[in-house]
């Protein structure tokens, strides 16, 4: 099974610069899920709770570190992933472009 959660958006304190620290900004999340469907599913809402409580809760200096915890934390939360691959997007951080990191993990199950 595949789960695809496109352009989930939110705001939340993620950045390294004062503004960052002080004013929330939008932050769009995109990501896909494989696992073997056998009698129990992954429930996507869940998944979307988990990253948004995470980002939400931790406010976040980088990127680099809200990719490398949100993975722990949906690995440790849906043992039956097999792999995640996670894009974080910061749209309005630039005015000409939207500025994005992604990782694919991948975990045994």
């Amino acid at each position: 099974m595949t789960i695809h959660i496109e352009d989930l958006k939110f705001q939340t304190i993620i950045g390294i610069l004062d503004f960052e620290r002080t004013t929330p900004q939008d932050v769009i999340i995109n990501l896909t899920i494989t696992y073997d469907y056998i009698d129990e599913f992954i429930n996507y809402a869940d998944v979307v709770f988990e990253i948004k409580n995470e980002m939400q809760k931790k406010q976040f200096y980088l990127l680099e570190e809200a990719l490398a915890e949100i993975s722990k934390t949906l690995q440790n939360k849906f043992s039956k992933i097999h792999t995640l691959n996670l894009k974080i997007t910061k749209p309005s951080i630039m005015p000409d472009c939207k500025v994005s990191l992604s990782k694919i993990y991948k975990f045994n199950s």
